[in-house]
């Protein structure tokens, strides 16, 4: 086997002209900081390992789902785009995928991320950034290392950062210009000339040393070794990319599993199937999902009856055939379930675990496509069984962990249970469940895990729902509210009040908890806002308070009684979980 080597600038340039990927390849997942660190290596004299290429001949380019690499990247992006290759001289990168798209990105391309604290919908929290260097930090100087290691100065930023003494940015990509080294000198030495008098003859040296480096990096060093697969048999080829990928950052059970399924399917581009499933069920339901490849794929197995653990074994070629055959209920099955969730608020936002829904999900599936979506008694009533039994599981993590088992004992029970009729088996997946160490009701011994539960949990909405009646959630956007403002309860307002300093840390301590949460529209929730509760809950209809499980003594609702509130509405939500339902649910009767 012999390899060839080639500079950053020329494997650049027939990235996306001849250089593409193929089906079985993973999207792009690397992030900003994955990105420096390469090139901080690159600019150390590093190995970044070997590519491996695949090169097509002409006749059999029309056989594969050809795809580009991403130039301009958004953080969270799933897929790439397909290509066609008429015309084209073809070489598929089988391993380098993720350090070919970063020196793309670094070079040509952007990276748009999200700022924190802002929701994903809105359009003010993506910026797209570029990469730049600051050809005067010191890499040497070892008191300027970051965790990763890196000491060259790359950063990625949306707009040029402003120069000074200490840092001049230069954009990285801009080196690709200086296809003639004596251009590129020039260049330089012009950029030196316009640097700050004050510069010393060090930080001179420094600018000098670091943007030489970086165009013999780009233009002179071979520092891509590669080797290039000619033989045309696919299947060859797919052992070779899973072997390849087996070390580094490992492929995802999906990314190898959609390699098997796209060279195995009929008729059918598994992966833009998936990926486009993926996309409709994040972004096209009621809410906002995050669900993943590996979501679909475990579906694929506990739907079609097969071994639920998620592992390739179980992808054979009779199993693919089989879950081929069952993918239009897969697919309707999985659409059913999280449209139902979402009508209960649960989205990416409140769903701890994904696996939970693998029930649910294959008890749709076997509905013979009802979608408990109306207001028939069995819709009603089966959609409440599943609301509490799912909310249970979530906030007592049954399928935390290995949730292998779990899945299967799960699916067993509703299995066995539907032979006796339609009802969601409740009562039988607690049972069950309990026997095996999974408790996914709640009862004396567990309630405190619900009033465990504090403000900005991923938790917290599941936990305060359960305090209400049946209630179409997902059409109403609700906001967990402190019942007794927060903005009240800071140290210094307290102090103002004349608290001492044990009561005041008493009172800061119970802020938080679910005994002062509740949930309000949000319309409602900046109507309240700062105001003391005992004015606001004039505005209240009078059922507000048994609604909300408000202490009726009214002495309780002023801020320096805070604790003393949080006490008593606790008790009232264990007395309402008690009699909630959750061991013996008031439904019409449930066959077993």
């Amino acid at each position: 086997m012999s390899y060839n080597a080639t500079n950053i600038r020329d494997v650049v340039e027939f990235i996306n002209r001849k250089y593409f990927l193929p089906a079985i390849q993973r999207p792009f997942v690397w992030e900003p900081e994955q990105i420096v660190a390469l090139f901080d290596s690159l600019m150390k004299g590093y190995p970044i390992s070997s590519f491996l290429f695949w090169e097509i001949k002409p006749e059999n380019r029309k056989n594969w789902d050809i795809y580009d690499f991403i130039e301009n990247f958004k953080y969270g992006s799933t897929h790439n785009q397909l290509v066609e290759p008429d015309g084209r001289e073809l070489t598929l990168v089988l391993d380098g995928q993720q350090r070919l798209t970063s020196l793309l990105i670094g070079l040509r391309g952007s990276y748009t991320v999200k700022l924190k604290h802002k929701r994903w919908d809105s359009p003010g929290a993506w910026i797209r950034q570029r990469l730049y260097l600051n050809l005067l930090k010191d890499p040497g100087n070892d008191d300027e290392t970051d965790d990763l290691g890196v000491t060259y100065g790359f950063k990625f930023f949306a707009e040029a950062p402003q120069n000074s003494e200490m840092a001049y940015w230069f954009k990285v990509g801009q080196i690709l210009d200086f296809d003639d080294e004596d251009a590129f000198h020039n260049t330089k030495d012009e950029l030196v000339d316009s640097l700050p008098g004050a510069l010393t003859r060090d930080a001179e040296r420094i600018f000098r040393k670091n943007i030489e480096r970086l165009y013999r990096l780009i233009w002179k060093e071979e520092v891509i070794s590669y080797y290039t697969e000619r033989n045309q048999s696919y299947d060859r080829v797919l052992d070779i990319f899973i072997r390849a990928n087996d070390g580094g950052t490992k492929l995802s059970k999906s990314d190898l599993l959609l390699s098997m399924i796209t060279s195995k399917w009929n008729g059918v581009n598994a992966r833009e199937e998936i990926y486009q499933f993926v996309d409709y069920i994040n972004d096209e339901l009621e809410r906002k999902n995050s669900f993943d490849k590996d979501f679909i794929m475990r579906s694929c197995l506990v739907v079609s009856d097969l071994d639920q653990r998620y592992k390739i074994n179980n992808f054979t070629s009779k199993n693919l055939s089989i879950i081929q055959n069952n993918w239009g209920n897969i697919k309707a099955s999985v659409e059913a379930t999280l449209r139902l969730i979402n009508r209960f608020g649960i989205d990416r936002d409140t769903l701890s675990s994904a696996n939970a829904l693998m029930p649910i999900i294959y008890y749709v599936s076997k509905l013979d496509g009802r979608k408990l979506d109306g207001t028939t008694p069995f819709d009603t009533q089966n959609s409440e069984r599943i609301r509490k039994w799912l909310i249970g599981a979530l906030l007592n993590n049954v399928f935390g962990g290995t949730s292998d088992q779990t899945i299967g004992i799960s699916r067993t029970i509703v299995k066995e249970a539907l032979k006796s009729g339609d009802y969601f088996p409740y009562k039988a997946l607690v049972a069950g469940l309990r026997e095996k160490g999974r408790i996914s009701d709640f009862d004396n011994g567990n309630i405190n895990t619900v009033l465990d539960t504090k403000f900005a949990q991923k938790k917290t909405f599941l936990a305060v729902s359960l305090f209400y009646d049946n209630h179409n959630w997902g059409s109403t956007f609700l906001h967990v509210d402190h019942i007794i403002p927060r903005s009240l309860c800071t140290r210094q307002k307290l102090v103002q009040k004349g608290l001492n300093e044990s009561h005041i840390e008493k009172i800061i301590t119970s802020v938080d908890k679910i005994g002062n949460l509740q949930l309000l529209l949000g319309r409602e929730n900046q109507e309240k806002s700062n105001q003391p509760f005992d004015q606001w809950i004039q505005t209240r209809s009078n059922e507000f308070l048994s609604t909300n499980l408000i202490p009726p003594d009214q002495s309780l609702w002023a801020v320096e009684n805070l604790s003393e509130f949080v006490i008593a509405r606790e008790k009232l939500i264990s007395q309402r979980l008690k009699n909630i339902g959750f061991s013996e649910p008031e439904f019409e009767s449930e066959e077993t």
